[in-house]
């Protein structure tokens, strides 16, 4: 059987992706910020990447900070679908302001000024997504009676190959590491990962892929698409036994939920011919105050399907026998 714990804790201690190291260099990322936000800054020495090294939640870290002109922009590669993206900014811009200003002007009759921030993950992994998305706060609330005080809006970008072409042609860079993938999860299928990785990057070397990069980190770059290959594979293994869970819990819900319908029936068929509560209880064994619950449901409203009616208790944990 599948240890949960175990591959729960596959995650990683936090290293490089591939992503950000081949971003972590301001003219390409100057290029992919223009891409996303149809601008045309020329000077990479305007941009300002502010990646806090110690900016470290449940072992993940923010891929790349940076300012330009003002505009503080959070990137993040991800190949898993994560809901709590927001949550996380929330965490990592919170620690970006705090080292961008002096605490102490908080104190001051003056409003510290502070960098606009945006939110972009950068999706590849296997799993369907949209071209874009926008993921909320929001989402997350338990509760939200009225429109929310605190929100937080991080743009989905898929850069699976053949998505989001137009932003592919505007920045050379991403679309060679999306041919790259591609071609590393193409050969994957026919191969051992390592031997995949080593032809991918190759082939990619030759056919100016990512060439000069792949030429400089070429140990490196290897050791990191294996790493985050196995790791995709890990957390989907986890998805799916996750998933697995919630459909036998699901079916063991729809069991209890039929066998409750059948006592629903019995009560409901007795008490419409006049038998009372007591009654009902002593001759079916059935538990008094399911059986009352039952009656005041009726009661309440007699349009109530049996099934409906189970469903309700079931929610409420009445139990039926005693």
């Amino acid at each position: 059987m599948t240890d949960l714990t175990q591959l729960g804790s596959a995650k990683r201690d936090y290293k490089d992706t591939l992503f950000r190291k081949i971003f972590n260099d301001s003219g390409k990322l100057l290029d992919l910020y223009n891409a996303v936000n149809n601008t045309r800054y020329e000077n990479p020495d305007d941009l300002r990447i502010n990646t806090l090294d110690n900016a470290i939640y449940l072992n993940m870290k923010n891929d790349i900070s940076f300012i330009l002109d003002f505009h503080l922009s959070l990137y993040e590669h991800q190949s898993t679908p994560n809901p709590s993206m927001p949550l996380r900014n929330l965490f990592y811009i919170a620690r970006l302001f705090e080292a961008e200003i002096d605490t102490r002007s908080l104190y001051a009759s003056v409003a510290p000024g502070i960098p606009f921030p945006t939110f972009v993950v950068f999706y590849n992994g296997t799993a369907e997504q949209p071209e874009q998305d926008i993921i909320r706060l929001s989402d997350l609330y338990q509760q939200m009676p009225t429109l929310p005080k605190l929100e937080l809006e991080v743009l989905l970008l898929n850069i699976n190959y053949g998505k989001n072409q137009i932003l592919m042609e505007q920045c050379q860079t991403l679309k060679e590491y999306a041919l790259y993938v591609d071609k590393v999860r193409t050969y994957a299928l026919q191969m051992k990962i390592k031997e995949a990785v080593e032809l991918a990057v190759a082939e990619s070397i030759n056919e100016d892929i990512l060439a000069d990069f792949l030429t400089r980190y070429r140990a490196e770059a290897i050791q990191l698409s294996i790493f985050e290959y196995d790791e995709e594979k890990e957390l989907e293994k986890l998805r799916r036994v996750e998933r697995q869970a919630g459909e036998t819990e699901g079916h063991a819900k729809g069991l209890a939920e039929g066998r409750t319908e059948g006592y629903v029936f019995t009560v409901r068929h007795n008490y419409g011919n006049g038998k009372s509560s007591s009654e009902i209880t002593e001759i079916l064994g059935l538990n008094k105050t399911f059986v009352e619950d039952v009656i005041e449901l009726l009661n309440h409203n007699p349009k109530l399907s049996n099934l409906e009616i189970a469903k309700l208790l079931s929610s409420n944990n009445t139990l039926e026998t005693e």
